[in-house]
């Protein structure tokens, strides 16, 4: 039976929807970024230039990755059709390229945001004590007064 409170929260749901659905979408710049570094990790961009080709590609989820296994050959494959209309296709090397250039890219914005946290001038490291020594890296242990 629909009652008041379940059209109030089914009401909340699609306006949250509705909201957060164009966030989620990848923006073109992000797409574009993305296909840059694809082609630097050795993927290949293969145009929908024939009426097959389009029906093909519409038929893919835009903007993910898909594995694509024919016997031993492993390909990944990358779909946009409406940005450059294409598959952009890699190995298994180029695949491993890319993630690794993300992991390295995640890692520095990482360090990066660290770094801008613990940056503060009012902070005063000497209070914790001398930095090397007896417990490695951290300096902590009985001999420093521990």
């Amino acid at each position: 039976m629909f009652t008041m409170r379940n059209g109030a929260l089914a009401a909340i749901l699609t306006a949250t929807m509705v909201v957060s659905m164009p966030a989620m979408a990848k923006s073109k710049s992000s797409i574009n970024r993305t296909e840059d570094k694809l082609v630097a990790a050795g993927f290949v961009s293969k145009p929908a230039n024939t009426p097959q080709r389009v029906a093909m590609l519409a038929r893919l989820p835009a903007n993910k990755f898909f594995k694509r296994v024919n016997g031993d050959n492993v390909s990944y494959v990358y779909a946009d059709p409406k940005n450059c209309n294409c598959l952009l296709v890699g190995t298994e090397k180029a695949y491993g390229a890319y993630r690794a250039t993300q992991e390295a890219a995640r890692i520095a914005s990482d360090q990066l945001e660290a770094s801008r946290n613990y940056a503060d001038p009012a902070w005063n490291w000497s209070a914790w004590g001398p930095w090397s020594g007896y417990w490695g890296r951290y300096g902590f242990g009985p001999r420093l007064g521990w």
